[in-house]
């Protein structure tokens, strides 16, 4: 096991610079992640016991992260990528601030905070896809985010279990915003060690100023529409998980035990599966995440008990990085080619799927919001997430399309600079 473990470290150690130091920024980062998707939101609901508001604080944030990613694009050409890219990332901290501070969640204030970590979001994800894109190629990407999903996955162990238990153990003492105050000290203090290890990256901006494009190639509609499937399911994962286990379970401990179940399988799984995968499996990964969703939604909706809450958390915990470890090399490639076909800027694209996901996104989010206005909160809980999982399906069918197509694209480019130099 030993010899193993050597292997795989020296395997990491002869990755470029730039992929080491991106990797262990996003590792530091990935520390907070438990805390702003899970327990914001649970603070949310903890204090105004209204789903409807969680949901309101996702769609505020929702709508932060797009601007941000076009604000982006124009600082680009003013500041260097590694400032943006910490100024993301400390952002989130302001953002947990700002929400601590308020005397009461009036809408206008959960509002305020959810923009800021939209623009947290939008800031982070902008400059973190780039620099993704640029140090990676598309024979090592499984690897990456094989690698960052290992990480991931074992962090979503330790972090919400002692998180969880902390804000529990706290508040029974003293109070539990108290401890939720606390916690958010600390994810300020990560973010600074974050942007710390960031500023060790030789990153280097985009060369081409210009990435504001309204024309696309048809190729790129594809991808957008995958995109948009994607966004359905963001749109209501990030915080019905929250609700589900503080309506079923109840408290932040449980909270943190049921991120937790499974995770460490799950993360070990997704490190070999990257490790080994190439490019030819991403469909299978992908169509075995859809799966896996599918299956974790039809367990919640059918038992909606504590023990559904559990299931469903288990089965998501390998969906997600299944489809993400699918997702990004797939999004990649794409942008890879049609940026050398079209002869423009990479971050235009990924600019531009962004909004794909914030349509998708928002749809999920509006779908849960219809059910709980017009039906009840245990409908919007119990089946919005049976039709998303059931619609994402599609994107099967899409991806397959996308990969099928792209092998064509670029044969013809390479037949177009054979010719060329003849």
């Amino acid at each position: 096991m030993l010899k193993n473990l050597s292997r795989e470290i020296k395997h990491f150690q002869e990755q470029p610079h730039d992929f080491r130091i991106l990797t262990l920024t996003n590792l530091i980062y990935a520390l907070v992640l438990p805390v702003i998707d899970i327990f914001v939101a649970a603070y949310v609901m903890r204090n105004s016991n209204d789903p409807t508001k969680v949901v309101i604080y996702q769609l505020t944030i929702y709508t932060g992260i797009p601007l941000t990613f076009l604000l982006n694009g124009f600082l680009l050409s003013r500041f260097n990528i590694k400032t943006l890219y910490s100024a993301g990332m400390m952002l989130s901290g302001v953002s947990m601030l700002v929400m601590m501070s308020l005397k009461t969640l009036d809408l206008w204030g959960i509002a305020s905070a959810g923009l800021i970590m939209g623009m947290s979001f939008g800031f982070y994800w902008a400059n973190r896809d780039y620099l993704a894109l640029a140090i990676t190629n598309d024979k090592n990407r499984n690897y990456y985010y094989g690698l960052e999903t290992f990480f991931y996955t074992i962090i979503a162990v330790v972090i919400p279990i002692a998180i969880g238990w902390f804000i529990e153990v706290y508040g029974d003492k003293r109070t539990v915003n108290g401890a939720y105050r606390i916690v958010t000290g600390v994810v300020f203090m990560v973010t600074v060690a974050a942007s710390i290890v960031c500023f060790q990256g030789k990153f280097k901006n985009p060369t081409d100023k210009k990435f504001l494009y309204f024309k696309f190639h048809p190729y790129w509609k594809k991808l957008l529409g995958l995109a948009t499937l994607k966004g359905l399911a963001q749109g209501y994962l990030v915080t019905a998980p929250a609700m589900l286990i503080m309506l079923l379970l109840g408290k932040e401990g449980a909270l943190g035990t049921a991120q937790s179940v499974g995770a460490i399988v799950a993360a070990v799984l997704m490190y070999i599966i990257g490790r080994m995968a190439r490019p030819e499996h991403r469909l299978v990964i992908f169509a075995g995440g859809l799966v896996f969703f599918f299956v974790a939604s039809l367990f919640n909706g059918i038992m909606y008990n504590a023990t559904g809450v559990i299931v469903f958390m288990m089965f998501l915990l390998l969906a997600k990085p299944l489809l993400d470890l699918a997702y990004f090399p797939i999004q990649f490639s794409v942008i890879d080619i049609l940026s050398k076909k079209e002869k423009r800027n990479e971050f235009a694209y990924i600019l531009n799927h962004e909004a794909g996901l914030y349509a998708g996104r928002f749809v999920g989010a509006g779908t849960f919001i219809f059910l709980a206005y017009y039906f009840s909160t245990e409908v919007a809980l119990r089946y919005a997430i049976m039709i998303i999982a059931l619609v994402q399906l599609l994107s099967v069918v899409v991806a397959r399309v996308i990969i099928r197509e792209g092998k064509e694209i670029i044969k013809s480019l390479q037949e177009e600079t054979i010719q060329s130099e003849h």
